[in-house]
């Protein structure tokens, strides 16, 4: 494995740029500390244990870190962890976590486990939505297939939001933005009767948003953006816990106002869509979870139940008003497009958890997974009246009338069983063994009126009404073995398996993509499995003023997904890579030189390569969406001003390296480096601060899809808000 001077160099200047002068933020404070060693607690291998103790690479994040970062969205937490990227493109529902190179695509599986108070997030569109009234979040780094299972290929994000308070207490933000915006946030909690605790929180974003859509004067990224979550605990009795959870969220904004280019760095482009459009996504969810304790142990079930609905319209290719389009310059007229998602699902997990007491620990249980999913695409003719949205079936408006239509349902069930276990051998010698097999059956119903459907010489005429079914199926082993020499130095190694199932591309969409020369689509994508080896230390001096752990890990993947837009029936679709090698490592350190100061650096690198695929020329290329590494260094310092008033002030630094963005690696993007500060002053009470996320103002695309569609990441932005306790 080999890095570049230049990479070491610029880590080794952030070092000494800490060092010498405090102007950068902690990359992960502290997040939940035990009252008597304030060490650092985290529960991401399924037990509680400090982020030093646990033989894993992991990022975690306390409640007192998300107020002084201003963590409000995924990407916050996911700029600040090393290895670790967000990639954000059209619409609100594609969001793509990207870890240690496992990547995703539009309309994939995720690549990361997201676990939400005990329960897996089961659609990708719901992973990227406001972070509100949060306890901890822990992000844990390579596959975890043995103690998460479903799609946890690339890793595990574990959010648990505040619970039920013993005693009435609330809390109330608002704040302002240069959108110009506004949002509120707050929550209340207490008791409603003996042994009955309650919760409710909230948000409310209304902003005009931030890119200018030169030619209608507007803004393109408007959004209005409620959210609302309800919480009730019940202990009826000594060791038994009710636990039902309930949220909602709306969002309103717009999508799809892509530039076209042939460099991804070219930035140079306005947007200028002549329909404004809209990207309306409305989600629902809610858990009923039991949990009851005794000398035996712990068994625990938890049911969960999700609606998602989200719909976009907008341009199509290649967004330019109607004159100015290339489809109107070769046939007299332009086009739009809508998209409509509808995806339920309901899921249960029953578990089994031995005291943890004992030096042998383990958990068993079972896991279900039943998800109906509806999805139709296709572009209209714009007249110039607007783009309207279409939902089930062909438009017949005759001011956007429709040109092409493809519509699927799916409905699959999953299942899985799972058993993992801890044995500390010793002081210093621990083994950590987990196994879990999972399948997913799938079947696809073709929904498209057969007149809409492609008809491609070679193959077969796609009738309305076909049935394709798949299952998808694979065992996902871990294995750890962690030693500490001395109190201060924890070693671990292991391998592990991770899986994540395949699935349907709409019909006709393998046709339409050989009729334009495109290899590796067809209308089923297979499963992806990546095996992986890896190795770290972690180390800490005693007085736990110094810390600095390092991890390296090389990953096998067969199957990953790349991402093709088929213009020709504007459909999105996923492809495989056979075979690819990725390795890389972290290095972090934080260190506390006095008390309120906290000091952190860290350093991620990925290298990837394309082992086999159907186009020999992409061999030894790069995989989409893989950036060559990331930077974080940051400074974290609060003092008192006087005996009731305290100074707040924060300043993070990224620097995301060159990234690939297809199998061909046609373009890569430059580093870009993002800067976000947060001054402020706070007593017991009441706080006031000022911020700003992209400080510096850096202008780049934050993504490049085949085709040469690129998405303009958000400017800067700057405001101020307000808080108080009661």
């Amino acid at each position: 494995m080999a890095i570049s001077f230049k990479i070491i160099g610029l880590a080794g200047a952030s070092a000494i740029a800490l060092a010498a002068s405090p102007v950068l933020a902690q990359t992960a404070a502290a997040p939940e500390t035990s009252a008597d060693s304030g060490e650092i607690i985290v529960t991401a291998t399924r037990r509680a244990g400090t982020v030093q103790e646990t033989p894993a690479a992991i990022a975690a994040f306390s409640a007192a870190t998300i107020q002084a970062a201003g963590i409000e969205r995924p990407g916050d937490f996911i700029g600040l962890t090393s290895n670790v990227n967000l990639v954000e493109t059209q619409n609100a529902g594609n969001a793509f976590v990207i870890i240690r190179g496992i990547t995703q695509a539009r309309n994939s599986e995720p690549s990361v486990a997201v676990i939400v108070d005990g329960i897996q997030q089961v659609n990708p569109a719901q992973f990227n939505q406001e972070l509100f009234d949060i306890e901890q979040i822990e992000v844990l780094k390579g596959p975890q297939g043995g103690l998460y299972g479903r799609n946890a290929i690339g890793g595990a994000i574990i959010i648990k939001s505040k619970a039920p308070t013993d005693e009435m207490a609330g809390k109330i933000t608002a704040g302002v933005d240069n959108g110009f915006g506004y949002y509120v946030r707050g929550n209340v909690s207490g008791p409603l009767a003996e042994n009955l605790k309650f919760r409710l929180s909230g948000s409310w974003y209304d902003t005009d948003g931030f890119i200018q859509n030169t030619f209608l004067n507007e803004k393109a990224d408007p959004i209005k953006d409620l959210n609302l979550r309800g919480n009730l605990l019940w202990t009826p009795t000594a060791g038994l816990d009710v636990d039902l959870r309930v949220s909602y969220s709306n969002l309103q904004t717009q999508a799809l106002y892509f530039n076209i280019v042939n460099d991804v760095n070219n930035t140079s482009l306005p947007v200028r869509v002549n329909n404004r459009g809209q990207n309306d996504r409305e989600m629902w969810n809610g858990a009923l979870k039991l949990k009851y304790s005794g000398d035996f142990g712990t068994v625990s079930n938890v049911f969960a139940y999700d609606r998602v609905t989200e719909v976009l319209t907008g341009d199509a290719f290649n967004f330019l008003p109607i004159r100015e389009s290339l489809f109107f310059q070769f046939f007299g007229f332009d086009l739009n497009q809508s998209q409509y998602l509808e995806v339920d699902a309901w899921s249960n997990e029953l578990r089994y958890e031995s005291p943890s007491d004992k030096p042998v620990q383990f958990v068993a249980g079972t896991y279900m997974v039943g998800t109906k999913r509806f999805i139709s695409t296709g572009n209209m003719i714009d007249t110039g009246a607007g783009v309207f949205p279409v939902f089930r079936t062909p438009s017949t408006n005759a001011a956007n009338p429709q040109f092409s239509f493809l519509s699927d349902s799916q409905d699959n069930f999953a299942w899985a069983v799972f058993a993992n276990t801890s044995w500390k051998v010793n002081e210093q010698l621990r083994v950590d063994a987990s196994l879990r097999y999972d399948r997913d059956n799938r079947e696809n119903t073709t929904l498209t009126p057969t007149a809409f459907l492609p008809n491609v010489a070679g193959f077969p005429q796609g009738r309305s009404g076909d049935v394709r079914e798949r299952s998808f199926q694979s065992w996902q082993p871990k294995f750890t073995i962690s030693y500490k020499p001395i109190d201060e130095v924890n070693l671990y190694g292991g391998w592990s398996r991770g899986f994540r199932s395949g699935g349907f591309n709409q019909t006709g969409v393998g046709a339409v993509a050989a009729g334009n020369g495109i290899v590796g689509v067809s209308d089923i994508f297979n499963a992806e499995v990546a095996e992986t080896w890896e190795v770290g230390v972690k180390t800490q001096t005693s007085d736990r003023l110094f810390t600095f752990n390092a991890a390296a890990f090389s990953t096998r993947t067969e199957n990953s997904y790349f991402f093709v837009f088929l213009a020709a029936n504007s459909t999105q679709n996923l492809g495989n890579v056979p075979l690819a090698q990725i390795k890389g490592f972290e290095l972090e350190a934080s260190l506390r030189p006095m008390k309120g100061l906290d000091i952190n650096v860290g350093l991620g690198y990925t290298d990837s390569n394309i082992k086999a695929f159907a186009d020999a020329r992409r061999i030894g290329n790069e995989l989409p969406l893989i950036s060559r590494y990331t930077l974080n260094a940051g400074i974290n310092y609060a003092r008192p001003i006087t005996d009731t008033l305290d100074l707040n002030a924060r300043l993070d630094y990224r620097r995301t390296g060159r990234t690939w963005w297809d199998v061909e690696n046609s373009t890569s993007r430059d580093p870009v480096d993002i800067v976000d500060a947060r001054l402020g002053v706070s007593t017991k009470r009441f706080s006031v601060t000022a911020f700003s996320q992209n400080l510096t103002n850096s202008i780049y695309n934050a993504e490049f899809s085949p085709g040469g569609f690129v998405f303009k990441a958000r400017p800067r932005r700057y405001g101020i808000e307000a808080s108080v306790n009661f």
